[in-house]
C-alpha cells in the first residue's frame, strides 16, 4: 500500500497524545490491554445508525452477539437514521439517561463533552496495536489530551455512476476536475439519465457533495482563527458552480434525505449521484436481474478536484461514545475494545462489502477492498477528508453549524434561486455567527 500525505499528526501515546508521522500500512505492533472488571449483571443499550446493508447490521449483531456470549453482558442493540440519532443523543445527555452507547456522526460528541466517559486508555491501545489513527479520525476523538470518542471509520462516499450513461454522454472516462464534472452532468442530462444529488437535510449524502464543491472552490465555513467567513468570494464561486449543474438534476433532489438517491438510482432513474457503496451492494446482492445488470454497469470514483488544484472531502466520520451516567463503564470499554478487534471487524466489513472506510491502517488488508475493484476506492477516502470544523477546529459550533444544515441550506436557496448566491453565501454567514460568535 502507497504512504498518506506525509502529515504532521498525532498518534495516542501511553497516556495522552504524541507527536508521530502517520504511515498508511504501518506495521501494528504488540500492544497491552488490562481487561477490566465487567459489573455485576451488566446491561447495556446501544444506539447506532440505521443500516443501508442488511448483512452488515446481521453481522455487527452477531458480534455483540459473541461478546454477551464471551462475557455474559446484555447488551441491547437498536438502530435509528443518523438524523434522528443527533437529538436524542443531545437529550440522553441533558436529562442523564438513555443508551450507554451512541455510534453517531462527525462532531456531535463535541456538543457535551463533559457528559462524556474517557476513552483516552482505549483510544491508545487501538492505536498501537493496529498503526495508528488517521489524522481526521484522530481529531474528532480528541479534545486536548482526552479521546471524548472512538472512530468507527466513514461511511464513505464516492461518484457512483453508471458507465455506460458515462459514454452516452460522449465520457471514455470518469472527469477528474470540476469543469469536466459539469459537462458530464450536462451530457447524461441530455441522454435521459441525469444526476442527482440531495438538497434535502441529508447528513451524509447533501453534505458530502455540497462541502466538497466549497472547499474545492476554496471556501469553508470559518478561517483557521474561527472567524466565520461562508460569505466570501470563494464561496460565492462555488455556489455559482452548483448553480449551473442544478438544471441538469432530477426533479426532486430539495426534499432528498439519505436514502432517496439510493432508491432512484436502483430505480434507473438517475446515473450518477454521490453516496456510500450501499447502492452497488444492494444491486450486486440482488436476486432481481435488473438490479443485478445495474450493478454490472456501475462504477466509482473519487470527488473531481476543484480550482484550488487538491483533492477535497468531506465523509460521514462516525463517532461512537459512551455517556457517564452508565452504570456499567466497564462493560461499555469491553464492549468497544472486543467489536475494534481486528478479528470482528474483519467479519464486519466482509460482510458490509466495505461499507466503512477504515480508521486504522491495519484494518486495510482485508481482501474485501481489493477483490472487486469497484469497492477499492472506498477504502482510501479518509486520505482526503478534512473535517466538517475547516479550516478552523472542531467544537459545539462546528457540530451545531453542521447540524443545522446551513451549508446544505445555502446550497439549496443558490440552486433554486430562491437567492442569489451572495444572498445565500450572506445568509448563511450570519446564521454561523450565531453559533461561532457568542
Amino acid at each position: 500500500m502507497g504512504e498518506i500525505t506525509r502529515r504532521s499528526a498525532l498518534q495516542l501515546g501511553a497516556a495522552a497524545a504524541a507527536s508521530t508521522t502517520l504511515l498508511r500500512g504501518a506495521p501494528a505492533r504488540a500492544a497491552e490491554w488490562t481487561p477490566l472488571k465487567i459489573e455485576p449483571d451488566a446491561a447495556i443499550r446501544v444506539l447506532r445508525w440505521k443500516q443501508f446493508i442488511q448483512a452488515e447490521f446481521d453481522m455487527f449483531v452477531q458480534n455483540t452477539k459473541m461478546f454477551s456470549d464471551q462475557t455474559g453482558v446484555k447488551v441491547r442493540v437498536d438502530a435509528e437514521s443518523w438524523d434522528d440519532i443527533r437529538p436524542k443523543a443531545a437529550v440522553a445527555a441533558n436529562v442523564g439517561s438513555g443508551p450507554d452507547i451512541i455510534m453517531g456522526t462527525l462532531d456531535d460528541p463535541w456538543k457535551f463533552p463533559d457528559k462524556l466517559i474517557d476513552m483516552t486508555d482505549l483510544a491508545t491501545y487501538l492505536g498501537a496495536k493496529y498503526g495508528g489513527w488517521y489524522p481526521v479520525s484522530l481529531k474528532y476523538m480528541m479534545k486536548g489530551d482526552r479521546a471524548i470518542a472512538i472512530g468507527q471509520g466513514a461511511s464513505a462516499g464516492t461518484m457512483n455512476y453508471r458507465v455506460s450513461s458515462m459514454r452516452a454522454a460522449g465520457f471514455d472516462t470518469f472527469p477528474t476536475d470540476m469543469p469536466g464534472f459539469a459537462k458530464l452532468c450536462e451530457g447524461l442530462r441530455r441522454v435521459g439519465k441525469p444526476p442527482g444529488f440531495a438538497l434535502g437535510h441529508a447528513t451524509g449524502d447533501a453534505n458530502g457533495w455540497t462541502q466538497w464543491v466549497m472547499w474545492g472552490h476554496g471556501g469553508s465555513v470559518v478561517d483557521k482563527n474561527n472567524n466565520v467567513v461562508l460569505d466570501s468570494p470563494e464561496v460565492v464561486a462555488a455556489l455559482e458552480y452548483a448553480k449551473g449543474i442544478y438544471p441538469t438534476f432530477i426533479e426532486g433532489v430539495l426534499s432528498w434525505l439519505d436514502p432517496s438517491n439510493n432508491k432512484a438510482f436502483l430505480a434507473d432513474q438517475i446515473s450518477l449521484t454521490f453516496n456510500g457503496i450501499s447502492i452497488y451492494t444492494v444491486a450486486k446482492n440482488s436476486p432481481d436481474p435488473k438490479l443485478q445488470a445495474i450493478a454490472a454497469d456501475m462504477d466509482h470514483a473519487e470527488n473531481p478536484v476543484g480550482p484550488i488544484g487538491r483533492p477535497t472531502q468531506q465523509q460521514n466520520v462516525l463517532s461512537t461514545y459512551a455517556y457517564t451516567y452508565s452504570k456499567y463503564p466497564n462493560a461499555v470499554k469491553e464492549y468497544l475494545r472486543f467489536m475494534w478487534e481486528k478479528e470482528q471487524v474483519d467479519r464486519w466489513e466482509t460482510a458490509s462489502n466495505g461499507y466503512i472506510a477504515p480508521p486504522l491502517p491495519a484494518w486495510n488488508d482485508n481482501p474485501v477492498w481489493t477483490a472487486d475493484p469497484k469497492v477499492t476506492p472506498f477504502r482510501d477516502v479518509l486520505k482526503y477528508t478534512q473535517d466538517n470544523g475547516y479550516a478552523g477546529s472542531l467544537g459545539y459550533a462546528s457540530a451545531a453549524v453542521m447540524g443545522d444544515f446551513i451549508v446544505v441550506d445555502m446550497f439549496a436557496e443558490a440552486c433554486t434561486g430562491d437567492q442569489t448566491p451572495k444572498a445565500a453565501a450572506q445568509r448563511a454567514a450570519d446564521r454561523a455567527k450565531r453559533y461561532y460568535e457568542v
